[in-house]
């Protein structure tokens, strides 16, 4: 009899493990996203100085530096050339990303699958997958008649070649718009190394492109009603156009335009339940 006890409470035991073990099994688990990081070179400091840009294009010849010197003036080659002076870094040994000031990972968007910013104050883009920085570059955004607007946008509809709605002579090339009634999208335009345009956000053809190729269009029920929207982008802070161009700093204080990580969860904060959402809805569509 005891033995037949033992046996029935052995059996009893090994069931409840089971049991647990399958409840265990079957239960929602919360998923932790994990991002590979790209490998970046890092210069061994970085600091600026003033230069005459050509005498500076004179002994530089390397692409990857011309890149730099580009991005950090917030211009293109065509409009370097005719500056009095432009600021070069010291060390040019490092990836584009070290010389622009937006941080190469940010926890707090760990659950956001793509978003991209724009920063007025610093005339930058950065763009981020989960957190990590994919790509960032220079841009120049409104004009002091023709603001952009600031706040949250989503990537709409996609033209590798369109007309402006200003100027139909100007041709912009790797287009996304971002508010349809208004026009405002970005491309690649000129970059005369500040705020110049119409209220879109200018780019390079390279980064135009990259963005165009790597954000999410929308998706249209019929033309009045969106299924799901394309990409999130956060455009943000002010541009005092009355003052110097703020990277001039950076010769006196090489950190005077960093963006934290504690500054980025401050803007994205008030949108994020609105961005969250949106990547459900488009999850659930397809």
């Amino acid at each position: 009899m005891k033995k037949c006890i033992a046996l029935l409470g052995i059996i009893l035991a090994l069931t409840t493990l089971s049991c647990k073990q399958a409840e265990a099994e079957n239960s929602p688990k919360t998923v932790k996203i994990v991002q590979k990081k790209p490998v970046r070179k890092a210069p061994k400091a970085v600091s600026y100085t003033f230069q005459n840009p050509k005498k500076w294009l004179k002994t530089n010849q390397s692409t990857a530096n011309l890149e730099i010197a580009l991005a950090v003036n917030r211009t293109d080659k065509a409009f370097f050339v005719k500056m009095d002076s432009v600021i070069i870094p010291t060390d040019m040994t490092g990836d584009m990303a070290f010389y622009l000031p937006f941080p190469m990972q940010v926890p707090y968007l760990e659950q956001v699958e793509k978003i991209i910013f724009f920063s007025y104050p610093t005339q930058t883009f950065a763009a981020y997958e989960n957190g990590i920085l994919v790509y960032t570059g220079p841009t120049n955004m409104g004009r002091k008649k023709d603001p952009t607007p600031t706040g949250l946008f989503f990537t709409n509809w996609k033209a590798e070649e369109t007309t402006s709605t200003f100027d139909d002579e100007w041709k912009l090339l790797w287009n996304f718009n971002i508010e349809n009634k208004k026009g405002i999208g970005f491309h690649q335009y000129d970059l005369p190394g500040y705020p110049a345009s119409h209220s879109c956000l200018r780019l390079h053809e390279k980064d135009a492109k990259s963005l165009y190729e790597w954000a999410d269009q929308w998706v249209l029920i019929n033309d009045e009603n969106v299924k799901f929207k394309g990409t999130p982008v956060i455009v943000f802070g002010s541009y005092d156009f009355d003052a110097p161009k703020p990277w001039l700093q950076l010769v006196q204080n090489p950190k005077a335009l960093t963006i934290t990580t504690t500054e980025i969860e401050k803007i994205t904060s008030p949108y994020l339940q609105t961005i969250l959402m949106e990547q459900e809805k488009k999850k659930n569509s397809k």
